[in-house]
């Protein structure tokens, strides 16, 4: 009996050690959200640590003066890419406002004219199903039209917010400048304040778990940003020679964006694209968003292999039950959440994991 009061003992506190583990990474994640703009110079300190080395190294300047350097240079390129973003992007979403029902009343008569040469009676449906039919391409065609405008009118409100965007961008460049200046003096407070075996274990793990995401997100950051720089690029030669594409940068971001999305890709929004084009008869246009997908596939499969150099060792499957939970919980940018939580708890308990899970917790 004592044995077994002794296993149930063990196998309460593995579960309860595993629940207070998630309950302090779900704390960590709210309160990273609260404080965002402190993550965000985070991430970009980290990012901006090799440059200042660099700098350090080849020109042998202090570290303060190094990370002045890199800040002024980050700040530069952050304003003049804030300033050329917000600024097209409240045009282009203007205007794409003023041309959503052309555009939705134009894919409404190519549909119509599509249905329109197979006929439904052949089918010898019940009468009340066949008026669901006929109706549903006005019902759908509506839904889009409204859905599009809520959402453009939600990008220009946020992007009109331009007083509260300032207040972040300026909390998170000072932030930024703090841990680029005095990192080796917070680290130093850190580990005064913590006992010495916490500083041992939590430096162990917090190293791993930067490590990990840190390359993840940087190899996508990088593969994300080269998807978006060639379509942005090439949208911008095609209406130079005279293949119109009227909002190439919200285009852009939102083939960026899918890109960004584990297992899903630019071909999802693409493919489609080009497919619709050419059965609009634009031929040009279809075949240049398939060279430029071509380009930005070539480029990917080129660079992947060199910037994942270590796999995160989690299945397709299960990455996809990650981006699923996310959105679930908090929308769609659960999608892009899900899998980077999903490395950290493999990360956190990666013993348990080698072991097997139920294996781990419930063996004497």
């Amino acid at each position: 009996m004592v044995i077994e009061l002794g296993y149930f003992t063990k196998v309460i506190k593995r579960i309860g050690i595993i629940g207070i583990s998630i309950i302090i990474l779900i704390l960590l994640f709210k309160l990273s959200i609260f404080y965002m703009p402190f993550l965000i110079a985070f991430i970009l300190s980290l990012t901006l640590e090799h440059p200042i080395k660099f700098f350090m190294k080849k020109f042998k300047f202090k570290r303060r003066t190094s990370s002045i350097i890199i800040f002024l240079i980050t700040i530069a390129i952050i304003a003049g890419l804030l300033t050329w973003g917000i600024s097209t992007l409240i045009s282009e979403a203007s205007n794409l406002m003023q041309g959503v029902n052309k555009y939705v009343d134009k894919a409404y008569v190519q549909i119509e004219s599509i249905t329109s040469q197979f006929d439904i009676k052949r089918l010898k449906l019940p009468e009340q199903v066949e008026k669901i039919i006929e109706t549903s391409n006005d019902d759908f065609f509506n839904n889009i039209g409204t859905w599009i405008k809520n959402s453009l009118s939600k990008l220009i409100d946020f992007l009109m917010q331009i007083p509260t965007i300032a207040i972040y961008t300026s909390i998170t460049l000072i932030a930024l400048y703090f841990m680029c200046v005095d990192k080796v003096y917070m680290i130093d407070e850190i580990e005064h304040h913590l006992p010495t075996k916490w500083v041992k274990k939590l430096g162990i793990h917090v190293r791993e778990i930067i490590s990990s995401v840190g390359n993840y997100l940087k190899a996508e950051f990088i593969l994300v940003l080269v998807s978006f720089v060639i379509s942005l690029i090439g949208f911008y030669i095609l209406n130079i020679i005279g293949i119109n594409i009227n909002y190439p940068l919200l285009i852009a971001l939102g083939i960026a964006f899918v890109d960004a999305l584990p297992i899903l890709g630019s071909g999802t929004i693409m493919l489609p694209w080009a497919v619709i084009c050419a059965a609009d008869g634009n031929l040009k246009l279809a075949i240049g968003i398939l060279v430029l997908w071509a380009i930005m596939s070539i480029v990917r499969q080129f660079l992947e292999p060199k910037l994942v150099s270590n796999k995160i060792g989690i299945h397709p499957i299960f990455t996809l039950i990650a981006m699923y939970t996310g959105f679930k919980f908090i929308g769609v940018w659960g999608m892009v959440l899900g899998p980077i939580i999903l490395i950290i708890l493999k990360n956190i308990f990666s013993t348990l994991i080698d072991k097997g899970v139920v294996k781990a917790i419930l063996e004497r």
